[in-house]
């Protein structure tokens, strides 16, 4: 099926400026032909040997013809601007194909054929196949038959977002939209009926709330709603409901409107409202209220889930935290509104992960396990299992997961649906929320299968740590797996009912930076499929939720009363003792230089390696401070992760080459977090600094874990961070691109702090004050509530369902996923490990 750039909602509302953009271009250009001609040619001369030309190049040799032609004017002007916002551009020959992004989510593709001066604009399909040529993959017999995604088509008519500003705030938009048109339509009572037949379905365990049978009609309600008005009007605000339920029932009315006289009458007022004049702010408050939210499920399968003896295992990092800090504070959250309803429920929330029999000393080989700091939360580990029916034994890299996903949806399905049942909770949950690429596909499965509403968290889109991955998938494919891996997370995206992020970076990224999700609008993967219009950033289904870090365990380093001090021995020894094989490298001589510190999983995107190196090849920083880096493996003999291993080489290099030791430590993975927020405070005391050097981090919990320590924090400006952190108020944000210039920035600061000394302080201080105002898991919890009753409303009353998009992604699932699942080789079992742990 083709497609064009025209037609995908993402570009729909641009589509009058689409030409304007190609005519203001070709008139720049034509304004400065000579010059701009130079420019292609050497363009095009640079392309025989780097086809894919990236913005700095493009850059620097727009500022080099400039100098050589004596035209600083040409640094001006419309094609000058535009070209400043290419992404990429591909030569083929004397043809240049150009990849404009003229704004956050507005693409528009041109050729410029060196030669001649001929500049064309061309749709997306168009580009993509011409791009497609840098694969190296043999060229279609029939480009009319190469197949061409399009998901732009199933959104004409759905509601869509039109300022890049808005981006993110999905719900606040629906809720605008939605109210005022569903008000305007007389079908069914239009938004009254919608609403009365909505609080009809609200069930538990069978039982109804908020209305029964005697209402037959939103007229009814209104009725009814005006007698209890009057009732309530003689009543203390503090009688429980319990002493009018009797009568309340008998007008149509169940429990779930409030505990209180108090709370049942605000609940019901802002009933009458909606029902008088529907409006987003009253309805939004309203739906919030819903007593439909009592069973939540949250999936993770790949790497080492469990509480204890896991981080710093491959694969098991931040996600593990995040979701164990999510389950604690939207247990908290669901419970007080459950009270507040007047309801006599306990929630329950599964933490559903793979169960792994040889769990290397971890409970990741026990079927349940309750979560510390909870009433009812429990991780249920369901195990992969072989196509001979075997279970798997041993851990496999989140890359090797796929052959098992399908089944593990299925078993995890019925163990669900099982646990809630023992438990008394009904059968099915009110709630999916799906992690990473895995988790988000088990959840479209399970989600598909249950009529559940579903949330999708990526925590990290790989197609955008791994530069071209998509156009180079097939070479990658035996390592990495991506036809499988963008496949689902296409698949994934589009089957959320909504998709929360932490950071609008990672939806749309910056004016001169790709976001994730932006960067799945187009897409080719060669010999697979053209993705011409896959996920739509301006879509309402995007909301960004940040998330915070544990209260109770990361705390500023200021408040002694809470200092865990009975770890400070430890962790001294920890810091500043002798190498010890397997454990630590290198040695510390003094005590008295501050500390600069990080700790991530050792792999290449979060750049460990890469800091180190900017740290070695500066003196003057290694003068002012000493370097200590967490993470990983010390010994590549102790890892089977291959990513992990070549870390572990690199960083023992750069240790030799540079003659590190006595500068330099170097500590595997500590896995307990109630320490790690002790060890941020020791290093704050050092007056150190965190130092967070990924190559692109999508949101950063390190980065606000450190911060909520008083730890002076340099983090990456590639993701996340850059939103969380105020450049020189908070903290720094660093190019991790240009590690010298990185080095530089810290080597001054620390400078500085020898000078001012009042300096750390100040930015310590700073960044306490930005976590306590915008990132902790009380505002995560209670905006991720809000959200999931309110898209669970509209999914009803209206067609956000999707139900025509969900058929045809059913087809690529069929067609396409499940086909290149069946090349990924299942693992070879290890039975003689599975008694282990």
């Amino acid at each position: 099926m083709k497609c064009y750039m025209k037609s995908s909602a993402s570009s729909r509302h641009y589509d009058a400026d689409a030409d304007d953009i190609v005519e203001a271009f070709s008139g720049g250009v034509l304004e400065f032909q000579e010059q701009y001609q130079a420019l292609f040619v050497r363009l095009s001369e640079i392309g025989q040997e780097t086809p894919l030309i990236l913005p700095h190049v493009i850059k620097t040799e727009l500022e080099n013809v400039a100098e050589e032609k004596t035209a600083p004017e040409l640094l001006r002007g419309k094609a000058y601007e535009l070209l400043l916002t290419a992404q990429e551009m591909i030569v083929r020959q004397n043809m240049v194909a150009v990849a404009l992004r003229p704004d956050i989510g507005f693409w528009k593709y041109v050729t410029v054929d060196s030669s001649s001066m001929d500049i064309k604009g061309v749709e997306t399909a168009a580009y993509l196949a011409f791009k497609e040529k840098l694969s190296g993959q043999p060229p279609s017999d029939d480009d009319r038959w190469v197949l061409e995604v399009d998901l732009g088509a199933f959104r004409r008519g759905l509601p869509h977002m039109r300022r890049t500003k808005t981006i993110g705030q999905g719900v606040d938009f629906l809720n605008r939209h939605l109210s005022s048109s569903l008000s305007r339509d007389p079908a069914n009572g239009g938004i009254n009926g919608s609403l009365f037949q909505y609080l009809k379905t609200l069930t538990y365990a069978g039982s109804p709330l908020m209305l029964n049978g005697k209402l037959k009609s939103h007229f009814d309600l209104w009725d009814a709603l005006l007698q209890v008005e009057k009732m309530f009007d003689t009543m203390d605000d503090e009688t429980p409901y319990s002493e009018v339920s009797d009568d309340l029932q008998l007008l149509g009315f169940e429990p779930g409107w409030g505990n209180t006289i108090a709370r049942a009458r605000d609940t019901m007022n802002l009933a009458l409202n909606l029902l008088e004049a529907p409006d987003s702010v009253r309805l939004s408050t309203f739906l919030s209220r819903m007593p439909n939210m009592f069973n939540v499920v949250i999936l993770s399968p790949h790497g080492f889930f469990g509480q204890k003896d896991v981080l710093g295992k491959p694969d098991t990092g931040g996600q593990i935290v995040y979701i164990l800090d999510q389950v604690r504070a939207l247990e908290k959250e669901m419970r007080k509104r459950i009270d507040q309803q007047g309801l006599e429920v306990v929630p329950q929330i599964l933490v559903v992960t793979r169960l792994i029999p040889d769990a290397k000393g971890t409970t990741c080989n026990q079927r349940l396990e309750k979560i510390d700091g909870t009433t009812n939360a429990q991780i249920l580990r369901v195990p992969f299992k072989q196509k001979s029916g075997e279970v798997l034994q041993q851990w496999v890299s989140r890359f090797e997961v796929w052959p098992y996903l399908e089944r593990f949806a299925q078993d995890a399905t019925k163990a669900v649906k099982a646990e809630l049942h023992t438990a008394g909770h009904g059968e099915n949950p009110d709630f999916i929320i799906g992690n990473y690429s895995d988790g988000n596909l088990v959840a479209s499965l399970m989600s598909h299968a249950l009529g559940v509403t579903q949330c999708n968290i990526a925590h990290a889109l790989e197609k955008t740590k791994y530069n071209d991955a998509d156009i180079n998938w097939k070479s990658m494919d035996d390592s990495y797996h991506f036809g499988c891996q963008f496949t689902a997370d296409l698949i994934a995206m589009n089957t959320a009912d909504f998709i929360i992020t932490s950071t609008y970076q990672e939806i749309a990224g910056q004016p001169d930076h790709v976001g994730q999700y932006e960067s799945h609008n187009a897409f080719t993967m060669p010999g697979l499929y053209r993705v011409t219009s896959g996920i739509d950033v301006f879509d309402p289904k995007f909301n960004i939720v940040s998330p915070g870090a544990d209260a109770e365990v990361y705390f500023p380093y200021t408040q002694e009363d809470k200092r865990l001090k009975k770890f400070h021995p430890e962790l001294k020894e920890l810091l500043y003792g002798k190498p010890e094989k397997g454990k630590s490298v290198g040695q510390l001589k003094s005590k008295h230089k501050p500390i600069i510190f990080s700790m991530a999983r050792l792999d290449r995107v979060k750049n460990l390696s890469g800091l180190a190196e900017w740290f070695a090849a500066n003196k003057r920083l290694r003068k002012l401070v000493n370097l200590v880096i967490v993470g990983g493996v010390v010994s590549p003999e102790d890892t089977t992760d291959h990513e992990e291993k070549e870390q572990c080489i690199k960083m023992h290099e750069i240790v030799n080459q540079y003659n590190l030791d006595g500068e330099f430590r170097w500590l595997v993975a500590q896995k307990d977090p109630v320490r790690n927020g002790e060890m941020y405070r020791i290093i704050a005391d050092t007056g150190g600094a965190f130092v967070q050097p990924a190559l692109y981090e999508a949101f950063g919990l390190t980065v606000v874990e450190a911060m909520t320590c008083g730890l002076v924090t340099f983090a990456t400006d590639q993701g996340g961070p850059v939103e969380i952190i105020e450049q020189n108020k908070s903290g720094f944000n660093i190019d991790p691109y240009h590690g010298e210039a990185a080095a530089e920035l810290m080597a001054d600061f620390f400078e500085k702090c020898t000078k001012e000394k009042d300096h750390w302080s100040e930015i310590s201080q700073g960044a306490i004050e930005r976590i306590s105002s915008h990132y902790t898991w009380k505002i995560y919890a209670e905006r991720l509530m809000t959200l999931s009753r309110v898209y669970s409303f509209w999914k009803y009353v209206t067609t956000l369902d999707r139900q025509e998009s969900r058929r045809y992604l059913e087809m690529l699932y069929h067609t396409k996923l499940r086909p290149l699942i069946a090349d990924v080789p299942e693992a070879v079992n290890q039975p003689s490990a599975s008694k282990s742990g």
